[in-house]
């Protein structure tokens, strides 16, 4: 069964980074392509960013520029760097599988301030 954990939120200003890392357990990780993903309150989960097995990314439009997904499979983790946040960044962010979503972590909260 496989298990997502989710870290490295908290409260930064508006222009301040962030790294979220999200640790995997309990698969072949490399073989999945990987995403993550955010939930604002009131709205929908969405997809930021993504990566495959190969190393290839894909961003939202809204964080293009801003944020880098990267992952390593040694340590079977998958990273986002979020630079410039703004206030409408603020969210719970999940990593998954990008496609069949494996369930889900518990997130790990980005606060922008203003």
């Amino acid at each position: 069964q496989v298990q997502l954990v989710e870290s490295g939120g908290g409260l930064v200003q508006t222009g301040g980074s962030l790294r979220l890392s999200c640790a995997v357990s309990g698969s072949i990780f490399s073989l999945h392509p990987m995403g993550w993903y955010r939930q604002a309150p009131g709205k929908e989960r969405e997809l930021v960013a993504r990566i495959t097995g190969g190393g290839s990314t894909n961003y939202a439009d809204s964080v293009k520029g801003r944020f880098t997904i990267a992952r390593d499979p040694a340590k079977k983790a998958v990273y986002l760097q979020m630079n410039s946040l703004k206030p409408e960044d603020t969210a719970v962010y999940y990593c998954n599988r990008h496609g069949s979503l494996w369930s889900w972590g518990q997130g790990t909260q980005v606060t922008v301030s203003s």
